[in-house]
């Protein structure tokens, strides 16, 4: 069972949809779902070593959202960006123009509460985003470069009340995600 711990983007999909516009139909690149968009918080995969301990996976949740102390929150998203590098790009993503704060601090105690149940810790620094697309392969690299460097979308604010742990179920039509629990703000 692969599970993430994600902030979903309920009520963004059209706007979302939007932003993917500029990379329709584009050779080696795969969006994502609009209507499935989130902020990655945490992504905790097929769990550690014996699989995922529900019971203390869920307390640990509640615990970091205790602790993160961070209550309900106005996130904007807009902007894109890339990872790792506009030269060598695998990742689309959608920007957090605000709120980015208040999503780093629960990642982090997402993060250290998760760790110490044995979760592989993040190897890279968060930068909450939303991923619209994967690429491939570059066929299309100059195309994505100019429209990242050149658009802004403006998708919308989103007022953030919970986090959600969810399960991700991979398919030939890419992944399909069902909340298995809700973590209120």
């Amino acid at each position: 069972m692969r599970l993430f711990v994600s902030v979903d983007l309920d009520g963004l999909g059209e706007g979302v949809a939007e932003a993917q516009a500029p990379f329709a139909d584009l050779p080696g690149l795969n969006p994502t779902d609009p209507e499935s968009a989130h902020v990655t918080m945490k992504f905790l995969g097929d769990g550690p070593e014996g699989g995922h301990d529900l019971d203390a996976l869920s307390t640990a949740i509640e615990s970091a959202v205790e602790t993160a102390d961070v209550g309900p929150f106005d996130a904007r998203f807009e902007g894109l960006g890339v990872f790792p590098s506009l030269e060598y790009i695998s990742v689309v993503w959608l920007g957090v123009e605000t709120g980015s704060t208040e999503l780093t601090t629960l990642h982090e105690a997402l993060e250290a509460e998760t760790t110490a149940l044995g979760y592989d810790a993040e190897s890279h620094e968060f930068t909450p985003h939303v991923t619209l697309a994967r690429m491939d392969h570059a066929a299309a690299k100059e195309t994505v470069q100019e429209a990242v460097e050149e658009t802004h979308p403006e998708v919308g604010t989103l007022r953030v009340e919970e986090l959600r742990l969810t399960e991700s179920t991979l398919t030939p039509d890419g992944p399909e995600y069902e909340t298995a629990e809700r973590f209120p703000l």
